[in-house]
């Protein structure tokens, strides 16, 4: 599989957790595993949307490339750099997530305070790993551009996701 395709994968479990995220903690009751699963659909299907951007970015920095062989190849040492820190960090979201979904309800809910809780805190510092992880593996400006379009969509799923679905409270 290549970079390009990891990445996007896991931009886009990214984004199903931030489609989680915008919903959680807004309902009260005990059992609400069909609305976080409809939650975190939502977040993907905004995800695949935004994450359309770097895509679109990455294609034009080749076609204006003056040397697009040499600057694909950048921009795959910048991805597998910019994959390292993100693979480490949806590693725990995952696990966060299956015990969240998977355990029963005190150990789900231990699972969210010392699991999710932080994790959100930690994803902006996650894709500046990222960012330099890319600059560090010899991707130059081109990846960091990309990589940092990226970052700027992924960020932005959750907030799309909440002022869509959940900005009213019902």
């Amino acid at each position: 599989m290549t970079p390009a395709l990891l990445l996007a994968l896991l931009g886009l479990v990214d984004a199903s957790f931030s489609g989680f995220r915008a919903y959680a903690g807004r309902d009260a009751r005990i059992r609400k595993r069909r609305a976080t699963a409809r939650a975190a659909l939502r977040g993907l299907s905004v995800g695949s949307v935004l994450l359309l951007a770097p895509v679109l970015t990455a294609v034009t920095v080749l076609l204006t490339a003056s040397d697009r062989a040499t600057t694909f190849d950048t921009l795959v040492a910048g991805a597998l750099g910019y994959l390292l820190p993100l693979t480490l960090y949806t590693a725990v979201v995952l696990v966060s997530l299956l015990a969240y979904f998977f355990l029963p309800f005190r150990a789900s809910t231990l699972a969210v305070v010392i699991g999710l809780g932080p994790l959100t805190l930690l994803r902006p510092l996650a894709l500046a790993a990222a960012c330099a992880g890319a600059l560090l593996n010899g991707g130059g400006p081109p990846s960091l551009l990309v990589g940092v379009i990226a970052g700027a969509a992924v960020l932005c799923v959750e907030p799309v996701v909440h002022r869509r679905w959940y900005a009213r409270v019902s």
